[in-house]
């Protein structure tokens, strides 16, 4: 019995340390699959290596370029409201372009232009 025993002990760990056919033939396999790998890695680090620098020389000119252009485009032209110097007394003019409508304008064109710019403003707008 202590013969069938130590026999099936053997068979449980050779099970684990056995070393299968052609264990060479696929580490070799193996290797070239990571040195194929580790090649293709190293080609695309160089390659965003370069574009990186190719884009930073690039990019100089490109922004006093741009910063001009920034500086060019007033914020007064992107907004559509009247950012404008008031006088004591608001004139005819002065209240369309706050309102956004043209001095001839009719009262009810100008009632609406009014609405629509209180409902911006007012405080509890949203809530």
């Amino acid at each position: 019995m202590e013969g069938a025993a130590a026999s099936s002990e053997g068979l449980r760990y050779a099970e684990y340390a056995r070393v299968p056919t052609g264990a060479g033939k696929g580490q070799a396999e193996l290797d070239r699959g990571l040195a194929r790998t580790m090649i293709a890695v190293g080609l695309g680090v160089a390659t965003v290596a370069f574009a990186g620098r190719y884009a930073f020389h690039l990019w100089k000119p490109l922004e006093q370029t741009i910063t001009e252009t920034a500086k060019r485009i007033s914020t007064s032209s992107l907004s559509s409201y009247y950012k404008g110097g008031f006088e004591q007394k608001m004139s005819r003019r002065e209240a369309s372009l706050i309102l956004g409508v043209s001095p001839s304008a009719g009262k009810a064109k100008i009632k609406t232009a009014h609405r629509r710019i209180m409902i911006l403003n007012h405080p509890d707008k949203g809530k």
